[in-house]
């Protein structure tokens, strides 16, 4: 039975609590003696729009990750690409169900008090540092962006096909002008739902950047890609160069590389963490009604994402790079329109960065101070040491990839596979559905699955390094 969860006035649970509800249960049940009585949840009256609710949702799901997607359809042919899109997309939609299901019976709208509710102190502290480590990779990837795209957008506009060497053309220094001048600030936010605003600006910058490179498929001839450098060059020494099967497409290819197509897709569909939060300031919210919107969120991105994906390869094919904005750089570095959809991508990535910060945020603050009212110094001090360690990070990080393989093939898999079936398994009572029942079952074959996916690709991972060959890093 679903229960409709309403915020109003606070509970007293120092009373005797009706019916048995555990006092844990009680603080977002409403009461079924006096219906003036409401639950509450969190100090904030649930106010955001199903609408809005969908924005932040797809912004916490599109991300960098869409930007190596070219590049992983690549090194597996668009039909088994199609194939391991489709089941991430749907094995997402049910890990969502898993998530609301398990939060709906104990009434907790926090991935780490799921944790804390299946497995003790030990659950609630592994659920904390994964989606910590997960956000923070995230949150790397797209400073990344900025690091090497935002030097190359001011290299455009001074109208330079090579860096000066000035300060403003040195990617460090600017992710921390804008870490400082931009997100700082928003991540200083109280609410999450208020950032619906910028999450639907940054989903109208990726529009943007997908209708771009459609258009451009159909305006570069390949193999122009190959070379580098601009048309008129090239020309000259395509017949001479080009490989026959340069500009041939690929259904169902396997190579290195592929070990690193199902980390990239399964990094580009994290959302689990924003889930619930989402969830909590979500008005008038319901399990069904959070469940479409997490269903129209995955439906959407899946779209974007197969698009993307097929047209970045239709256009480089097996040349495409790890970072799709950096292979087409290589036809024109002073492209008005690409140069229009690095600053598209660049805005898109910028606003992501403090709605990913929020659970991490949120899973120190469950983990260091468990039960502590809202105060605004740990708010601030707590934003700002994260974004600190990002900085660090991106900084000594050498290449983009790597996030995407090793964060891909480690906490997203444990985000969307493993922990909510285990939290499913243990959470929901077994004198409801036993461990033999059908849901338990696909709930155990869900984390089985996630266990394989993470083994497999940090061991093919593994392999590709160790094996010491040159690989294409995107640039960076």
């Amino acid at each position: 039975m679903e229960e409709k969860l309403t915020n109003g006035h606070h509970h007293d649970v120092s009373l005797p609590l009706e019916g048995g509800i555990p006092p844990e249960e009680e603080m977002f049940l409403q009461h079924k003696s006096d219906g003036s009585k409401r639950s509450q949840f969190t100090d904030f009256e649930g106010k955001t729009s199903f609408g809005m609710s969908v924005f932040n949702l797809s912004n916490a799901i599109m991300g960098s990750g869409i930007l190596g997607l070219s590049y992983a359809m690549s090194n597996t042919g668009i039909v088994l690409f199609l194939i391991l899109l489709t089941c991430i997309a749907a094995l997402s939609c049910y890990s969502v169900h898993l998530l609301l299901t398990s939060a709906g019976v104990v009434g907790i709208r926090a991935y780490e008090q799921l944790g804390m509710r299946a497995f003790g102190h030990t659950g609630k502290i592994l659920a904390a540092v994964i989606i910590t480590l997960h956000n923070i990779g995230a949150m790397s990837s797209y400073l990344f962006i900025v690091k090497s795209e935002l030097p190359l957008v001011i290299q455009a506009f001074l109208n330079q096909t090579s860096s000066s060497g000035e300060w403003f053309m040195n990617g460090n220094y600017l992710i921390i002008i804008v870490t400082i001048g931009i997100i700082l600030p928003l991540t200083l936010m109280k609410h999450l739902g208020y950032l619906g605003y910028t999450s639907g600006f940054s989903l109208s910058c990726m529009v943007f950047f997908l209708s771009s490179v459609i258009y451009k498929r159909f305006q570069i001839a390949c193999p122009l890609e190959v070379f580098g450098g601009n048309y008129s060059v090239v020309e000259a020494v395509v017949d001479a160069v080009v490989p026959d099967d340069t500009c041939s497409v690929k259904y169902f290819t396997i190579n290195q590389e592929t070990a690193y197509t199902i980390p990239i897709l399964a990094f580009a569909f994290v959302c689990h963490p924003e889930v619930l939060p989402i969830y909590t300031e979500l008005s008038n919210p319901t399990k069904r009604r959070m469940q479409n919107i997490g269903n129209v969120s995955i439906l959407g991105m899946f779209t974007m994402y197969f698009f993307t994906a097929i047209f970045g390869y239709l256009t480089f094919y097996g040349n495409t790079e790890a970072e799709l904005l950096h292979t087409y750089s290589k036809v024109d570095p002073l492209d008005t329109l690409i140069l229009c959809v690095r600053l598209a991508v660049l805005v898109a990535v910028t606003l992501t960065v403090p709605v990913v910060l929020f659970p991490i945020r949120r899973a120190l603050l469950q983990l260091l101070f468990p039960g502590k009212p809202f105060h605004w110094a740990r708010h601030i001090i707590i934003a700002m040491c994260l974004l600190f360690c990002v900085n660090l990070l991106v900084i000594l990080v050498p290449n983009i990839r790597d996030i995407f393989g090793i964060t891909g093939a480690t906490t997203a898999p444990s985000l969307i596979f493993i922990l909510p079936g285990l939290f499913y398994i243990r959470i929901v009572p077994t004198e409801r559905e036993p461990l033999n029942s059908r849901p338990k079952i696909q709930a155990m074959c869900f984390t089985a699955l996630g266990f394989i996916f993470m083994t497999m690709s940090l061991t093919f991972i593994g392999l590709d390094w160790t094996s010491g060959e040159k690989r294409s890093m995107g640039g960076h």
